[in-house]
């Protein structure tokens, strides 16, 4: 009767085995340690991304506190706010160890960082603040009709539709005597969006515009031919004149500019008896030669990453100023894109 033996592999299938065996592991193990230097190369360039980030913020807050230095000094002044002031120099792209080291050589071994910037009068625009006149007592809040013209005016001059115009007025009235809870008040021009603006006439109105927190003033100084003339109600010829005379020579006050403007100063007609009463609105325009409201603009270039923020400034009759608004309008994306 014939045996059946055990089977027992053969030396040269053992080594296969134990060479497949150990492929197997050295791929884990291979897998296992990339994964490790994946994850340590990830942490890396997180914590590499947030200092930088928190480099160019504390840089940004240098250049912001430089800016308020700047319009603190104009202000003891007392000279009227104009382009020709120290202020509205623009800051050029440097090197921001240049900054720091007056010595060449430490000045080399400073970060690849380039800081530039500039300071622009916010009451150089025109002021969408203007447009509601606040409640008084039982006098609710209302839009000033005055100031609905010359947005409008405004609007037709820079091609927009003037019924934009009534919208943003509607607009922010609505949102000035809303309860709580009903659609916040835009801050930014950016932000009239919340009022049904669209985005092509948002871009439009940008450099003509802004939202303050109070009524003011424009600046005729600062202000742009287009602004002027729809603020004071003359033809652009007129307007750019103007302009061109405050360029050279800033007005010293409103005396001054009105002695230079032409224009016939429009009176008030008197109100019909049975009309409801209404804020008085002033004869003349609402102008002026000094500025309270500016807006910063930093940008900062790191290595091949920029960013970018803007501020808004207030000076306060006792020398200091106050950071309303600040915001980044770019991160620290690459430079080209």
């Amino acid at each position: 009767m014939a045996t059946h033996r055990p089977f027992e592999p053969s030396p040269r299938r053992q080594r296969g085995a134990a060479l497949l065996t150990a492929m197997i592991i050295v791929t884990l193990v291979a897998t296992l340690a990339a994964a490790m230097v994946w994850q340590q190369w990830r942490a890396v360039q997180v914590e590499s991304a947030e200092r930088a980030r928190a480099q160019a913020a504390w840089i940004l807050s240098g250049a912001l506190e430089l800016a308020k230095l700047i319009l603190r000094e104009d202000q003891k002044s007392r000279r009227p706010t104009a382009l020709t002031e120290p202020w509205a120099t623009p800051l050029a792209e440097s090197r921001l160890s240049t900054f720091l080291a007056v010595d060449k050589a430490n000045a080399d071994d400073g970060p690849e960082a380039f800081l530039s910037g500039n300071i622009s009068d916010a009451q150089a625009r025109y002021n969408l603040t203007n447009l509601v006149t606040p409640a008084n007592g039982t006098v609710p809040a209302q839009v000033s009709q005055p100031e609905l013209q010359t947005l409008e005016r405004l609007c037709e001059r820079v091609g927009v539709e003037t019924g934009v115009a009534d919208r943003i007025a509607t607009g922010l009235r609505a949102a000035m005597t809303a309860p709580a809870g009903a659609p916040l008040l835009p801050r930014t021009t950016a932000q009239l969006s919340w009022l049904g603006i669209d985005p092509a006439t948002i871009q439009a109105l940008q450099p003509y515009v802004v939202l303050l927190p109070v009524p003011t003033p424009l600046n005729v100084n600062t202000a742009s031919k287009e602004v002027l003339g729809a603020v004071i109600n003359t033809d652009q010829a007129s307007a750019e004149r103007l302009v061109q005379i405050g360029q050279r020579t800033p007005f010293k006050d409103v005396q001054a500019f009105n002695a230079q403007n032409p224009s016939p100063k429009a009176p008030v007609p008197p109100a019909p008896l049975d009309t409801p009463a209404t804020p008085a609105t002033p004869a003349t325009p609402n102008i002026t030669v000094h500025s309270d409201f500016f807006e910063v603009r930093g940008r900062l270039r790191l290595v091949d990453r920029v960013l970018v923020e803007r501020s808004l400034v207030q000076r306060l009759p006792d020398l200091t100023s106050k950071v309303l608004q600040r915001e980044r309008i770019a991160g620290l994306d690459q430079a080209g894109s």
